[in-house]
């Protein structure tokens, strides 16, 4: 039997190589906070809070308690 994998579309707008991961680790994981994206990513939090900044401005992420998910 064969299985289909889900194309995930990521926006035009993303260039970076570091923020095309965070974005793609936050939709396959429904979510994540930032010791989970550092500890699944293996980047540095200040690195994670610049580009989590940069992507909740252009509105492709949204900020919940301490939870960044995909906005939708």
């Amino acid at each position: 039997m064969q299985q289909t994998v889900p194309t995930i579309e990521l926006p035009g707008e993303l260039e970076s190589p570091s923020a095309k991961l965070v974005y793609l680790y936050l939709t396959t994981h429904d979510g994540a906070s930032i010791t989970e994206l550092q500890d699944g990513l293996e980047m540095k939090k200040i690195s994670l809070y610049s580009i989590l900044s940069t992507l909740c401005k252009r509105e492709l992420v949204r900020q919940e308690s301490e939870r960044y998910h995909v906005a939708q």
